[in-house]
Protein backbone atom coordinates (compact mmCIF):
# COMPACT_ATOMS: atom_id res chain seq x y z
CA UNK A 1 0.00 0.00 0.00
CA UNK A 2 1.24 3.39 -0.85
CA UNK A 3 1.29 6.37 1.56
CA UNK A 4 -1.66 8.10 0.73
CA UNK A 5 -3.79 4.69 1.10
CA UNK A 6 -1.99 4.16 4.44
CA UNK A 7 -3.17 7.81 5.46
CA UNK A 8 -6.33 7.53 3.83
CA UNK A 9 -7.47 3.88 5.99
CA UNK A 10 -5.64 5.45 8.88
CA UNK A 11 -8.14 8.72 8.83
CA UNK A 12 -11.41 6.42 8.06
CA UNK A 13 -10.32 4.48 11.30
CA UNK A 14 -9.76 7.67 13.29
CA UNK A 15 -13.22 8.50 12.11
CA UNK A 16 -15.09 5.34 12.89
CA UNK A 17 -13.41 5.40 16.38
CA UNK A 18 -14.33 8.98 16.75
CA UNK A 19 -18.07 8.29 15.96
CA UNK A 20 -18.23 5.04 18.00
CA UNK A 21 -16.62 7.09 21.30
CA UNK A 22 -19.10 9.98 20.24
CA UNK A 23 -22.23 7.25 20.35
CA UNK A 24 -20.92 5.73 23.66
CA UNK A 25 -21.15 9.21 25.36
CA UNK A 26 -23.72 10.72 23.66
CA UNK A 27 -26.73 7.58 24.31
CA UNK A 28 -26.28 7.89 28.13
CA UNK A 29 -26.12 11.69 28.03
CA UNK A 30 -29.25 11.43 26.06
CA UNK A 31 -31.10 9.25 28.79
CA UNK A 32 -29.45 11.29 31.38
CA UNK A 33 -31.43 14.23 29.44
CA UNK A 34 -34.55 11.70 29.25
CA UNK A 35 -34.35 11.58 32.90
CA UNK A 36 -34.05 15.02 33.76
CA UNK A 37 -37.10 16.02 32.22
CA UNK A 38 -39.20 13.87 33.46
CA UNK A 39 -37.71 14.21 37.11
CA UNK A 40 -39.72 17.84 36.21
CA UNK A 41 -42.07 17.17 33.83
CA UNK A 42 -43.89 14.54 36.58
CA UNK A 43 -42.89 17.29 39.31
CA UNK A 44 -40.82 14.36 41.52
CA UNK A 45 -40.39 17.05 44.27
CA UNK A 46 -43.86 18.09 44.65
CA UNK A 47 -44.73 14.40 44.80
CA UNK A 48 -42.25 13.84 47.36
CA UNK A 49 -42.94 17.01 49.26
CA UNK A 50 -46.88 15.63 49.59
CA UNK A 51 -46.15 11.97 50.43
CA UNK A 52 -47.36 11.19 53.84
CA UNK A 53 -45.62 8.52 55.46
CA UNK A 54 -47.96 8.54 58.26
CA UNK A 55 -51.18 7.85 55.76
CA UNK A 56 -49.38 5.07 53.68
CA UNK A 57 -48.76 3.32 57.16
CA UNK A 58 -52.36 3.42 58.45
CA UNK A 59 -53.07 2.21 54.43
CA UNK A 60 -51.15 -0.49 54.69
CA UNK A 61 -51.99 -1.41 58.62
CA UNK A 62 -55.57 -1.46 57.15
CA UNK A 63 -55.39 -3.86 54.30
CA UNK A 64 -54.37 -6.88 56.67
CA UNK A 65 -56.05 -5.67 60.11
CA UNK A 66 -59.62 -4.24 61.13
CA UNK A 67 -60.49 -1.80 63.45
CA UNK A 68 -63.32 -1.46 65.76
CA UNK A 69 -64.99 2.16 66.35
CA UNK A 70 -66.24 3.57 69.67
CA UNK A 71 -67.69 6.88 68.76
CA UNK A 72 -69.42 9.25 70.73
CA UNK A 73 -72.19 11.59 69.16
CA UNK A 74 -71.31 14.58 70.87
CA UNK A 75 -75.17 16.29 69.86
CA UNK A 76 -77.02 13.70 71.71
CA UNK A 77 -74.40 11.89 73.75
CA UNK A 78 -74.99 8.14 72.23
CA UNK A 79 -72.02 5.97 72.65
CA UNK A 80 -71.72 3.72 69.53
CA UNK A 81 -69.51 0.37 69.00
CA UNK A 82 -69.22 -1.00 65.64
CA UNK A 83 -66.58 -3.06 63.50
CA UNK A 84 -65.19 -0.82 60.80
CA UNK A 85 -68.20 2.40 62.01
CA UNK A 86 -70.43 0.16 59.77
CA UNK A 87 -74.14 -0.31 61.05
CA UNK A 88 -73.85 -3.95 59.65
CA UNK A 89 -71.13 -4.01 62.09
CA UNK A 90 -72.62 -2.63 65.05
CA UNK A 91 -72.70 -4.31 68.79
CA UNK A 92 -76.18 -5.47 69.56
CA UNK A 93 -77.90 -3.63 72.40
CA UNK A 94 -76.29 -3.90 75.35
CA UNK A 95 -73.41 -5.38 74.33
CA UNK A 96 -69.41 -4.10 73.61
CA UNK A 97 -66.05 -4.85 73.57
CA UNK A 98 -64.52 -6.05 76.64
CA UNK A 99 -61.45 -3.37 76.42
CA UNK A 100 -64.68 -0.83 77.20
CA UNK A 101 -65.60 -0.64 80.50
CA UNK A 102 -67.62 2.22 83.06
CA UNK A 103 -71.08 3.77 82.93
CA UNK A 104 -71.63 7.53 83.99
CA UNK A 105 -67.51 7.64 82.61
CA UNK A 106 -66.57 5.21 79.62
CA UNK A 107 -63.39 4.39 79.77
CA UNK A 108 -61.63 2.27 76.49
CA UNK A 109 -58.12 0.73 77.40
CA UNK A 110 -56.18 0.60 74.61
CA UNK A 111 -53.48 -1.09 75.54
CA UNK A 112 -49.51 -0.21 76.57
CA UNK A 113 -51.29 2.25 78.87
CA UNK A 114 -53.33 4.35 76.67
CA UNK A 115 -56.33 5.42 78.18
CA UNK A 116 -59.24 7.61 76.73
CA UNK A 117 -62.06 8.59 79.26
CA UNK A 118 -65.54 9.85 77.96
CA UNK A 119 -66.57 12.68 80.14
CA UNK A 120 -69.79 14.31 81.23
CA UNK A 121 -70.81 17.21 78.50
CA UNK A 122 -68.98 16.44 75.90
CA UNK A 123 -65.34 16.12 77.66
CA UNK A 124 -62.41 13.64 76.92
CA UNK A 125 -59.30 12.93 78.48
CA UNK A 126 -56.46 11.15 76.72
CA UNK A 127 -53.34 9.13 78.34
CA UNK A 128 -50.37 8.36 76.85
CA UNK A 129 -47.01 7.28 78.40
CA UNK A 130 -44.83 9.60 78.07
CA UNK A 131 -46.77 12.94 77.48
CA UNK A 132 -49.10 15.10 79.60
CA UNK A 133 -52.71 14.16 80.02
CA UNK A 134 -54.87 15.21 77.41
CA UNK A 135 -57.97 17.31 78.14
CA UNK A 136 -60.50 18.29 74.94
CA UNK A 137 -63.64 19.56 74.85
CA UNK A 138 -66.57 19.81 72.05
CA UNK A 139 -68.27 22.80 71.93
CA UNK A 140 -70.47 23.34 68.52
CA UNK A 141 -68.71 22.44 65.71
CA UNK A 142 -65.17 23.59 67.61
CA UNK A 143 -62.76 21.54 70.30
CA UNK A 144 -60.98 23.14 72.99
CA UNK A 145 -58.04 21.62 74.19
CA UNK A 146 -55.31 22.16 76.41
CA UNK A 147 -52.84 20.88 74.04
CA UNK A 148 -49.81 24.00 73.30
CA UNK A 149 -48.31 25.03 69.92
CA UNK A 150 -45.40 22.66 69.69
CA UNK A 151 -46.56 19.47 69.47
CA UNK A 152 -45.46 15.92 68.22
CA UNK A 153 -46.07 14.69 64.60
CA UNK A 154 -48.29 12.26 65.81
CA UNK A 155 -50.53 15.05 67.13
CA UNK A 156 -52.25 17.09 64.18
CA UNK A 157 -54.58 19.81 66.02
CA UNK A 158 -56.71 22.37 64.72
CA UNK A 159 -59.64 24.43 66.44
CA UNK A 160 -62.28 21.88 64.22
CA UNK A 161 -60.60 19.30 64.80
CA UNK A 162 -57.84 17.12 66.62
CA UNK A 163 -56.15 13.68 65.07
CA UNK A 164 -54.11 11.84 67.53
CA UNK A 165 -52.31 8.67 66.29
CA UNK A 166 -50.34 6.28 68.45
CA UNK A 167 -49.29 2.51 67.90
CA UNK A 168 -52.12 1.39 69.91
CA UNK A 169 -54.83 3.54 67.89
CA UNK A 170 -56.08 6.45 67.14
CA UNK A 171 -58.51 8.93 68.12
CA UNK A 172 -60.00 11.80 66.36
CA UNK A 173 -62.25 14.68 67.98
CA UNK A 174 -63.99 17.09 66.24
CA UNK A 175 -67.32 19.04 67.41
CA UNK A 176 -69.94 16.62 66.43
CA UNK A 177 -68.19 13.49 67.56
CA UNK A 178 -65.32 11.90 69.07
CA UNK A 179 -64.39 8.83 67.84
CA UNK A 180 -61.48 6.08 68.95
CA UNK A 181 -60.45 3.13 66.46
CA UNK A 182 -58.48 0.42 67.90
CA UNK A 183 -56.69 -2.28 65.54
CA UNK A 184 -57.00 -5.67 65.60
CA UNK A 185 -55.38 -7.86 63.34
CA UNK A 186 -57.03 -10.16 61.03
CA UNK A 187 -60.31 -9.70 58.63
CA UNK A 188 -63.09 -9.61 61.37
CA UNK A 189 -66.86 -10.89 60.34
CA UNK A 190 -65.32 -12.13 56.88
CA UNK A 191 -67.10 -15.58 57.92
CA UNK A 192 -70.36 -14.53 60.25
CA UNK A 193 -71.52 -11.02 61.50
CA UNK A 194 -72.37 -10.44 65.26
CA UNK A 195 -76.35 -11.56 64.47
CA UNK A 196 -75.28 -14.79 62.59
CA UNK A 197 -75.63 -17.56 65.43
CA UNK A 198 -72.29 -19.19 64.05
CA UNK A 199 -70.20 -16.16 65.17
CA UNK A 200 -66.92 -17.02 67.30
CA UNK A 201 -67.95 -20.84 66.83
CA UNK A 202 -65.16 -22.65 65.60
CA UNK A 203 -65.27 -24.57 62.70
CA UNK A 204 -64.98 -28.31 64.21
CA UNK A 205 -68.19 -27.33 66.73
CA UNK A 206 -69.74 -26.20 63.06
CA UNK A 207 -68.97 -29.84 61.58
CA UNK A 208 -69.25 -32.64 64.99
CA UNK A 209 -70.95 -30.44 67.27
CA UNK A 210 -74.54 -30.09 68.50
CA UNK A 211 -76.96 -28.16 66.42
CA UNK A 212 -76.03 -24.75 66.83
CA UNK A 213 -79.34 -23.10 65.20
CA UNK A 214 -82.93 -24.92 65.84
CA UNK A 215 -84.15 -24.34 62.77
CA UNK A 216 -80.46 -25.11 60.05
CA UNK A 217 -78.44 -27.80 60.30
CA UNK A 218 -74.81 -26.99 61.35
CA UNK A 219 -73.03 -26.78 57.71
CA UNK A 220 -76.45 -25.24 56.12
CA UNK A 221 -77.07 -22.55 58.24
CA UNK A 222 -72.83 -21.77 57.91
CA UNK A 223 -73.05 -22.06 54.40
CA UNK A 224 -75.70 -19.65 54.71
CA UNK A 225 -74.64 -17.00 56.31
CA UNK A 226 -71.54 -16.91 55.26
CA UNK A 227 -72.55 -16.56 51.60
CA UNK A 228 -75.04 -13.84 52.48
CA UNK A 229 -72.75 -11.92 55.22
CA UNK A 230 -73.51 -8.46 55.01
CA UNK A 231 -70.35 -7.07 55.95
CA UNK A 232 -68.00 -8.66 53.11
CA UNK A 233 -70.81 -9.26 50.74
CA UNK A 234 -69.80 -12.61 49.51
CA UNK A 235 -72.78 -13.67 47.08
CA UNK A 236 -72.68 -9.97 45.59
CA UNK A 237 -68.61 -10.60 45.18
CA UNK A 238 -69.55 -13.80 42.92
CA UNK A 239 -71.82 -12.16 40.69
CA UNK A 240 -70.02 -9.36 39.82
CA UNK A 241 -66.76 -11.27 39.40
CA UNK A 242 -69.49 -13.45 36.99
CA UNK A 243 -70.07 -10.46 35.52
CA UNK A 244 -66.59 -9.22 34.59
CA UNK A 245 -65.66 -12.89 33.24
CA UNK A 246 -69.09 -12.58 31.10
CA UNK A 247 -67.81 -8.86 29.71
CA UNK A 248 -64.63 -10.09 28.87
CA UNK A 249 -65.98 -13.30 27.05
CA UNK A 250 -68.68 -11.60 25.33
CA UNK A 251 -66.81 -8.99 24.12
CA UNK A 252 -63.92 -10.94 22.60
CA UNK A 253 -65.96 -13.97 21.22
CA UNK A 254 -68.38 -11.31 19.81
CA UNK A 255 -64.95 -9.11 17.97
CA UNK A 256 -63.97 -12.71 16.70
CA UNK A 257 -66.86 -13.28 15.13
CA UNK A 258 -67.21 -10.09 13.07
CA UNK A 259 -63.45 -9.60 12.62
CA UNK A 260 -63.43 -13.13 10.11
CA UNK A 261 -65.87 -12.19 7.81
CA UNK A 262 -64.03 -8.95 7.56
CA UNK A 263 -60.67 -10.33 7.73
CA UNK A 264 -61.53 -11.63 4.24
CA UNK A 265 -62.58 -8.59 3.12
CA UNK A 266 -59.13 -7.16 4.12
CA UNK A 267 -56.87 -9.52 2.90
CA UNK A 268 -55.50 -8.56 -0.69
CA UNK A 269 -55.60 -12.58 -1.66
CA UNK A 270 -59.03 -12.88 -1.18
CA UNK A 271 -60.72 -8.93 -1.84
CA UNK A 272 -59.11 -7.94 -5.25
CA UNK A 273 -61.50 -4.79 -5.15
CA UNK A 274 -58.50 -2.73 -3.70
CA UNK A 275 -61.07 -0.02 -2.53
CA UNK A 276 -62.80 -2.47 -0.62
CA UNK A 277 -59.74 -3.18 1.13
CA UNK A 278 -58.73 -0.04 2.03
CA UNK A 279 -62.36 1.09 3.58
CA UNK A 280 -62.13 -2.25 5.53
CA UNK A 281 -59.06 -1.63 6.75
CA UNK A 282 -59.49 2.11 7.60
CA UNK A 283 -62.43 0.85 9.48
CA UNK A 284 -59.52 -1.94 11.74
CA UNK A 285 -57.37 1.07 12.77
CA UNK A 286 -60.51 3.82 13.52
CA UNK A 287 -62.14 1.10 16.23
CA UNK A 288 -58.94 -0.08 17.58
CA UNK A 289 -56.97 3.44 17.54
CA UNK A 290 -59.31 4.60 20.58
CA UNK A 291 -59.09 2.86 23.46
CA UNK A 292 -61.67 0.64 25.01
CA UNK A 293 -61.69 2.70 27.84
CA UNK A 294 -63.34 6.08 25.24
CA UNK A 295 -65.35 3.81 23.73
CA UNK A 296 -67.10 2.76 27.37
CA UNK A 297 -67.50 6.75 28.12
CA UNK A 298 -68.96 7.02 25.07
CA UNK A 299 -70.97 3.97 24.74
CA UNK A 300 -72.26 4.97 28.49
CA UNK A 301 -73.98 8.16 27.44
CA UNK A 302 -75.59 6.19 24.98
CA UNK A 303 -77.32 3.35 26.04
CA UNK A 304 -76.79 4.06 29.94
CA UNK A 305 -74.22 2.16 32.64
CA UNK A 306 -74.04 -1.96 32.55
CA UNK A 307 -72.34 -4.76 32.27
CA UNK A 308 -74.00 -4.88 28.21
CA UNK A 309 -72.03 -1.43 27.71
CA UNK A 310 -68.88 -2.82 28.58
CA UNK A 311 -68.85 -6.41 26.53
CA UNK A 312 -69.63 -3.86 23.79
CA UNK A 313 -66.69 -1.56 24.02
CA UNK A 314 -64.31 -4.44 23.93
CA UNK A 315 -65.94 -5.54 21.27
CA UNK A 316 -65.53 -2.27 18.94
CA UNK A 317 -61.74 -2.44 20.34
CA UNK A 318 -60.72 -6.15 19.81
CA UNK A 319 -62.59 -6.23 16.38
CA UNK A 320 -60.16 -3.22 15.24
CA UNK A 321 -57.29 -5.67 16.27
CA UNK A 322 -58.60 -9.17 15.52
CA UNK A 323 -59.58 -7.60 12.18
CA UNK A 324 -56.06 -6.74 11.37
CA UNK A 325 -54.37 -10.19 12.77
CA UNK A 326 -56.51 -12.11 11.38
CA UNK A 327 -56.05 -10.48 7.39
CA UNK A 328 -52.05 -10.51 8.32
CA UNK A 329 -52.73 -14.62 8.90
CA UNK A 330 -55.30 -14.96 5.34
CA UNK A 331 -51.98 -13.26 3.73
CA UNK A 332 -49.78 -15.99 4.61
CA UNK A 333 -52.24 -19.38 4.08
CA UNK A 334 -50.46 -21.67 1.86
CA UNK A 335 -52.05 -21.69 -1.75
CA UNK A 336 -51.29 -25.03 -2.28
CA UNK A 337 -53.70 -26.60 0.25
CA UNK A 338 -56.38 -24.42 -1.40
CA UNK A 339 -55.70 -25.34 -4.97
CA UNK A 340 -56.02 -29.20 -4.08
CA UNK A 341 -59.23 -28.45 -2.31
CA UNK A 342 -60.29 -26.47 -5.20
CA UNK A 343 -59.16 -29.78 -7.62
CA UNK A 344 -62.07 -31.98 -6.30
CA UNK A 345 -64.62 -29.34 -7.58
CA UNK A 346 -65.20 -27.35 -4.50
CA UNK A 347 -67.30 -24.06 -4.85
CA UNK A 348 -65.42 -20.77 -3.92
CA UNK A 349 -66.97 -20.98 0.07
CA UNK A 350 -65.95 -24.62 -0.10
CA UNK A 351 -62.11 -23.75 -0.72
CA UNK A 352 -62.43 -21.46 2.25
CA UNK A 353 -63.96 -23.58 4.47
CA UNK A 354 -61.55 -26.39 3.79
CA UNK A 355 -58.66 -24.90 2.48
CA UNK A 356 -58.19 -21.79 4.20
CA UNK A 357 -60.03 -21.63 8.19
CA UNK A 358 -57.79 -25.21 8.75
CA UNK A 359 -54.73 -23.37 8.25
CA UNK A 360 -55.55 -19.89 10.23
CA UNK A 361 -57.57 -21.87 13.08
CA UNK A 362 -54.80 -22.13 14.97
CA UNK A 363 -53.40 -18.52 14.98
CA UNK A 364 -56.99 -17.35 15.07
CA UNK A 365 -57.73 -19.65 18.26
CA UNK A 366 -54.54 -18.45 20.06
CA UNK A 367 -55.26 -14.88 19.68
CA UNK A 368 -58.65 -15.27 21.06
CA UNK A 369 -57.53 -17.18 23.98
CA UNK A 370 -55.09 -14.67 24.63
CA UNK A 371 -57.28 -11.54 24.37
CA UNK A 372 -59.80 -13.36 26.82
CA UNK A 373 -57.25 -13.48 29.46
CA UNK A 374 -56.11 -9.79 28.58
CA UNK A 375 -59.80 -8.56 28.87
CA UNK A 376 -60.30 -10.43 31.90
CA UNK A 377 -58.15 -7.65 33.46
CA UNK A 378 -59.77 -4.96 31.17
CA UNK A 379 -63.00 -5.40 32.28
CA UNK A 380 -62.20 -4.46 35.58
CA UNK A 381 -61.57 -1.25 34.81
CA UNK A 382 -64.49 -0.98 32.12
CA UNK A 383 -66.76 -2.22 35.02
CA UNK A 384 -65.94 0.61 37.34
CA UNK A 385 -66.81 3.33 35.14
CA UNK A 386 -70.06 1.03 33.36
CA UNK A 387 -70.97 0.26 36.95
CA UNK A 388 -70.85 -3.44 36.51
CA UNK A 389 -68.22 -6.20 37.60
CA UNK A 390 -66.11 -6.21 40.19
CA UNK A 391 -64.33 -2.86 39.06
CA UNK A 392 -66.96 -0.98 40.34
CA UNK A 393 -66.89 -2.54 43.96
CA UNK A 394 -63.18 -1.90 43.91
CA UNK A 395 -63.99 1.76 43.40
CA UNK A 396 -66.60 2.19 45.45
CA UNK A 397 -64.31 0.70 48.31
CA UNK A 398 -61.66 2.86 47.35
CA UNK A 399 -63.61 5.77 47.37
CA UNK A 400 -65.05 5.01 50.91
CA UNK A 401 -60.97 5.55 52.32
CA UNK A 402 -62.26 3.70 55.14
CA UNK A 403 -62.46 -0.28 54.52
CA UNK A 404 -58.86 -0.63 52.80
CA UNK A 405 -58.83 -4.44 54.10
CA UNK A 406 -61.94 -4.92 51.63
CA UNK A 407 -60.01 -3.12 48.92
CA UNK A 408 -57.36 -5.47 49.54
CA UNK A 409 -59.81 -8.69 49.40
CA UNK A 410 -61.15 -7.20 46.30
CA UNK A 411 -57.48 -7.16 44.52
CA UNK A 412 -56.65 -10.53 45.86
CA UNK A 413 -60.12 -11.87 44.10
CA UNK A 414 -59.09 -10.21 40.80
CA UNK A 415 -55.73 -11.43 40.75
CA UNK A 416 -56.80 -14.89 41.40
CA UNK A 417 -59.53 -14.17 38.69
CA UNK A 418 -56.78 -13.64 35.93
CA UNK A 419 -54.63 -16.22 37.25
CA UNK A 420 -58.03 -18.59 37.09
CA UNK A 421 -58.28 -16.92 33.23
CA UNK A 422 -54.90 -17.81 32.42
CA UNK A 423 -54.81 -21.41 33.59
CA UNK A 424 -58.06 -21.82 31.60
CA UNK A 425 -56.61 -20.15 28.54
CA UNK A 426 -53.74 -22.63 28.53
CA UNK A 427 -55.70 -25.56 28.63
CA UNK A 428 -58.13 -24.80 26.26
CA UNK A 429 -55.00 -24.00 23.93
CA UNK A 430 -53.37 -27.01 24.23
CA UNK A 431 -56.94 -29.41 23.72
CA UNK A 432 -57.55 -27.21 20.83
CA UNK A 433 -54.33 -26.39 19.22
CA UNK A 434 -52.31 -28.96 21.02
CA UNK A 435 -48.76 -28.48 22.51
CA UNK A 436 -45.45 -29.20 21.13
CA UNK A 437 -43.38 -31.89 22.86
Amino acid sequence: MSAVDINAVKARSESLFLRKRLFALGVPALVLVYFIYIFFAFDVPGLMQRASLENARTLTSDTWSHKVHVTRDNRSGEMRYAYEGERKGEYPEGERPDWVSGTDIITVDLGGDTIVRFLSENRTEIEIPGFDLIEAQAEGRTVTTNLGEDLPDWINASDRRVAITTPEGRITLTGNRTEVFNYFPGWELFWFTLDSPYHGVGLGQILFGPQIDAERGNIAGAISDWWNNAMWRHKDIAWAIGETILMAFLGTMGAAIIALPLGFLAAKRFSPIMLLRATTRRLFDFVRGVDALIWTVVLARAFGPGPLTGALAILITDTGTFGKIFSEALENVDQKQIEGVASTGAKPLQRYRFGVIPQIVPVLLAQILYFLESNTRSATIIGAITGGGIGLMLTQAIQTQKDWEEVAYYILLIVLMVMFMDWLSGWLRGKLIGRKE
